[in-house]
């Protein structure tokens, strides 16, 4: 695929192996970076998209499989942003298998939060019939990162968030002893307190939640 192609050309030319440490290293050395900074990786990004727009928007699946296969992380980084874009709104009801491929694949906060909020949560507004069945498989899975996309997929929904359903999903989790986990509660409740304040510290002062959840819970809100 040109598109994929001319991205790949580009990102060589434009890469520091100086900051292509440091960046892997930040990443707890989890993946190889070109070492292009988000901002500059964007714009890059921006040019190709252009130039191969109705690639792009013909095979916007294909080319985030192919993008997300490929080692360097800034290419996982193109491939959502190319799908949160292309699919927003417009997203068909088989793509839960792209998005659970997607969560499960090069996996790491840094991606699985982005897909999490922006694609499974897109899906999920769409297709909310299928909240149900896909966040009970999810959230019952052996795969960490499927169990974390279940607690923030609700992130940008703000008023419209379904509280006892997180609820629900903290309670499952809530004796994990995973970081990612805990700390996903923690950040999903201290969300929705933006839109709900009381019912999240009723909430967290009710339950056995890890300390660490606990503490992120309420980080912005007065205990007494």
């Amino acid at each position: 695929m040109s598109f994929i192609n001319s991205l790949e050309a580009t990102f060589q030319t434009n890469s520091n192996p100086e900051n292509a440490i440091a960046m892997s290293k930040y990443m707890k050395n989890k993946f190889p970076f070109f070492g292009i900074k988000t901002p500059d990786r964007r714009q890059l990004l921006s040019v190709l998209w252009k130039e191969n727009k109705q690639e792009i928007q013909s095979n916007p699946r294909k080319i985030a499989r192919i993008l997300f296969s490929k080692p360097e992380r800034e290419f996982h980084y193109c491939a959502i942003e190319i799908l949160i874009k292309e699919l927003k709104n417009n997203f068909q009801e088989d793509d839960i298998h792209l998005i659970e491929e997607l969560i499960t694949t090069n996996s790491w906060w840094d991606s699985v939060d982005t897909i999490s909020k922006y694609i499974l949560g897109g899906y999920l507004s769409q297709f909310p019939q299928n909240i149900t069945k896909i966040i009970s498989k999810f959230s019952k899975s052996n795969n960490l990162w499927l169990n974390r996309s279940t607690i923030l997929f609700q992130l940008g929904y703000k008023t419209k968030t379904d509280f006892e359903l997180l609820k629900k999903i903290c309670i499952t989790h809530q004796n994990s002893k995973e970081f990612f986990i805990q700390k996903a509660i923690g950040w999903a409740l201290r969300e929705f307190a933006k839109t709900d304040s009381q019912a999240v510290k009723e909430f967290v002062l009710v339950n056995n939640l890890k300390p660490l959840s606990r503490k992120e819970a309420l980080k912005n809100l007065p205990i007494a």
